[in-house]
């Protein structure tokens, strides 16, 4: 019997809907969802929690009610999964993707395109479900709509998972050859993007509290000058 952990199906829907419907510890939410500390602190300061549509565990069965309510009761307890998630089968043929990701499709393949440029054309086509031709049109900028394409991670876009693009950078450096010492760098990579997102993430809320402390400090200054103008009128 494997002792891998197991996580939520979508780990950081699961998180966002944790933080907004819970008193559940940001300790117990990473835990549970296998994501890092941070990342749920930012969820929960509107930094992260925008981009993902909340996901309730108690409708998969992930976690139920009463197990909640103990994570909720003692903040030292380890929410422990109800009900592993499923694996997802599909026969051969190209991934489907919802209509309302569809847009997101060109975004997704420009970033693969220009992080890892590693993989492969079918294997891309494969991941995101498109084809060879709309791949090498943005590979060549040769795609009708160019001008209006941003590479955005297709992770962060709800084009695949974490797990899958991994999985897929890791077959695609053996497929190049990359010697057996140069595959950690490359593994480390992958660890350095969360880490990257994380201090990004660190970034925007130190910016936030600083301008918030700007702003006090000016409005602090500005009620300094009207009681001064006040006590200057009082004595004429």
């Amino acid at each position: 019997m494997s002792n891998q952990p197991t996580y939520p199906l979508m780990p950081h829907a699961t998180a966002s809907w944790l933080v907004d419907n819970t008193a559940l510890t940001f300790e117990q939410i990473a835990e549970f969802c296998g994501l890092h500390i941070l990342e749920v602190q930012a969820m929960a300061d509107d930094l992260a929690g925008a981009k993902y549509t909340g996901r309730n565990p108690l409708h998969s069965g992930e976690l139920t009610q009463a197990e909640i309510d103990r994570g909720q009761t003692s903040p030292e307890y380890r929410l422990k999964m109800q009900r592993a998630p499923l694996a997802v089968s599909r026969t051969k043929g190209p991934r489907y993707t919802p209509v309302s990701k569809r847009q997101d499709k060109p975004d997704g393949i420009a970033w693969i395109l220009r992080h890892h440029p590693e993989i492969s054309d079918a294997q891309i086509g494969k991941l995101i479900g498109t084809t060879r031709t709309t791949i090498a049109a943005i590979r060549d900028r040769s795609h009708w709509n160019i001008g209006n394409i941003n590479p955005k991670d297709p992770v962060t876009l709800g084009l695949c998972s974490q797990r899958e693009l991994d999985m897929l950078v890791s077959k695609a450096s053996k497929r190049a050859g990359a010697p057996a010492d140069e595959e950690l760098p490359g593994t480390d990579r992958l660890g350095s993007d969360r880490d990257a997102l994380i201090e990004e993430l660190r970034a925007e809320r130190e910016a936030h509290t600083k301008a918030l402390s700007e702003a006090a400090q000016h409005a602090e200054a500005m009620a300094w000058l009207e009681a001064r103008r006040a006590e200057g009128i009082s004595d004429s």
